[in-house]
C-alpha cells in the first residue's frame, strides 16, 4: 500500500511538472515581429456622386501599410509611402493639383475608412470630376 501511495504521487509531480513545463513554455515564446507595428490598414471607395451617402460605390480597394505594403490598391507601396510621408493627412494628399481640367460637373466622391498607424480614420473628399480628382497627383487616390 505504501509502495501504491508513492507511485501515485511521483507519477503525480512527474505529470505536474511536465504539464507546468509545457504550459510555461507556450507563454514564454517572444511575440510575433508583426505585432511591433501599429496596425495600418484602409478601405478606400469612390464612387460618382456629391455623397458617399448619397451613392453606391463603383470601386473599393484595400491597402495594409503595416508591416509592408500589401492589398488590392494598384500601387500599394507607392501609396503607403505617400501616406507615411505626409504623417497619415489625406487632406494634404487631396490637394490642388496643377492640371488643366474641364468645368464639366460630374461629382466623384472617395472616402477612407480603417486605421492608420493603430488610430482609427475616416475621410471623405468629392471632387467636381475625375480630370480634378487625379489632378492631385497622389497614387492613393488613383484606384
Amino acid at each position: 500500500m505504501r509502495n501504491t501511495a508513492r507511485w501515485a504521487a511521483t507519477l503525480g509531480l512527474t505529470a505536474a511538472t511536465l504539464c507546468g513545463t509545457l504550459t510555461g513554455s507556450a507563454h514564454a515564446a517572444p511575440a510575433a515581429p508583426a505585432s511591433l507595428y501599429a496596425p495600418s490598414a484602409l478601405v478606400l471607395t469612390t464612387g460618382h456622386g456629391e455623397s458617399a451617402a448619397a451613392v453606391n460605390p463603383a470601386r473599393a480597394v484595400t491597402l495594409t501599410c503595416a508591416p509592408s505594403a500589401s492589398g488590392s490598391h494598384p500601387a500599394a507601396a507607392r501609396a503607403c509611402a505617400e501616406l507615411r510621408a505626409a504623417g497619415g493627412d489625406f487632406e494634404v494628399l487631396a490637394g490642388p493639383g496643377g492640371a488643366l481640367c474641364t468645368r464639366e460637373y460630374d461629382p466623384v466622391v472617395v472616402t477612407v475608412d480603417g486605421v492608420w498607424q493603430g488610430r482609427r480614420v475616416s475621410f471623405e473628399r468629392t471632387w467636381s470630376n475625375e480630370c480634378v480628382k487625379n489632378s492631385s497627383g497622389s497614387v492613393l487616390f488613383a484606384f
